[in-house]
């Protein structure tokens, strides 16, 4: 287990015969999404924090690319948010994160394949240079959303997965959560109306007191600060923040 993230030069931890590691970024939007599944369902496991900047040597022989998150089953590697998280859910069946009809299932899975296009604009927005006015971005936006307001809409409920998270909220949530950098970077509100994705809006507000959620949430002015160093090339002080 590691708290801090390590660097170059650095050692692994000793691992633990019979429990998952994690390894993840605490602010990786990515790595965020299987720590929620790792603890939404309950699964022991510990976490290996790694410095994505300078990446320790001993990390490219489980992850070539040294990307995270990546989990470790015993002597087998998961790479993948999406794939890592498929793979808790099948293999701990207990509290699942999917319907159990397949076709609802199918229609999740679907479901989950549009956050690319939510990610996509957010990339954008936050973490480029690109010049948009509010009322652009607020349009970039909404296109892919729309989906997922539809969703809660045909639904009813207020979370994708009913009276509770389940795989769509998780995987979505992340960069929900981090929303309110928009107006950090763009230094303004986007101009959302009171009658575009209300739901959706309500949904961010129910997940964010969610006790899963709330146990790693991390406030948007915290993230701003590892967005900013992109930016600006400049190596985050991620123990500091």
């Amino acid at each position: 287990m590691s708290s801090v993230h390590l660097t170059t030069g650095s050692q692994e931890p000793p691992r633990v015969e019979g429990l998952l590691r994690l390894y993840s970024m605490k602010f990786c939007p990515f790595a965020q999404r299987t720590r929620l599944v790792l603890n939404a369902k309950g699964i022991p496991h510990d976490i290996v924090n790694i410095n994505l900047i300078k990446k320790p040597e001993w990390y490219f022989k489980i992850h070539p690319e040294g990307k995270v998150p990546a989990l470790l089953d015993g002597s087998k590697v998961i790479v993948e948010s999406l794939d890592i998280s498929d793979y808790l859910d099948e293999k701990y069946p207990e509290n699942p994160l999917y319907p159990v009809k397949p076709e609802l299932k199918k229609r999740d899975k679907d479901l989950i394949n549009k956050i690319g296009a939510v990610t996509q604009v957010f990339g954008q927005c936050v973490f480029t240079d690109m010049k948009k006015t509010p009322e652009e971005w607020l349009k970039d936006f909404l296109v892919p959303l729309q989906d997922f307001e539809d969703a809660l809409a045909q639904r009813g409920t207020p979370f994708f997965g009913g009276e509770k998270p389940e795989m769509v909220d998780y995987m979505l949530w992340p960069w929900a959560e981090k929303t309110e950098c928009i107006e950090i970077k763009q230094g303004t509100k986007l101009p959302v109306k009171d009658d575009q994705i209300p739901l959706l809006r309500k949904w961010r507000k129910t997940m964010r007191d969610y006790p899963i959620v709330k146990e790693i949430y991390t406030p948007p002015e915290v993230f701003w600060k590892v967005a900013e160093c992109k930016l600006t090339g400049t190596e985050p002080k991620y123990d500091d923040l």
